[in-house]
């Protein structure tokens, strides 16, 4: 179990070619992309349901939850292509989206410019 642990918060090795760090970069441009318009929408549907405004808010939640599935897709197709590790889409699915994409971007940004 503690393998399994391991493996999962696990960060691959940073790439030493810029090409591949480029497409690292690029790929985080998008996830923040999506994650602020995500996070966007999220407020305008607390809003919505907060004013018991139904007809916005059945525009709204399948459009967040939309978005929310692509940012995990994102995520997930990252760290298959090991750019990083599997932390990060855990981190969206156990943040609901937006805070754990942005949280997890500035992580990998963070790491990518150590090295």
């Amino acid at each position: 179990m503690a393998d399994l642990w391991q493996r999962l918060l696990a960060n691959p090795p940073n790439p030493t070619d810029p090409a591949v760090r480029a497409g690292t970069i690029r790929r985080l441009n998008i996830i923040a992309a999506v994650a602020v318009a995500d996070a966007i929408l999220l407020g305008f549907l607390l809003y919505a349901s907060l004013s018991d405004n139904d007809d916005l808010v059945h525009v709204l939640g399948p459009t967040h939850g939309g978005g929310f599935l692509i940012l995990i897709g994102l995520c997930y197709i990252g760290a298959t292509q090991k750019r990083w590790g599997w932390w990060f889409p855990a981190l969206v699915v156990v943040t609901f989206g937006p805070p754990g994409s942005l949280l997890g971007d500035w992580l990998v940004r963070r790491r990518l410019d150590a090295d």
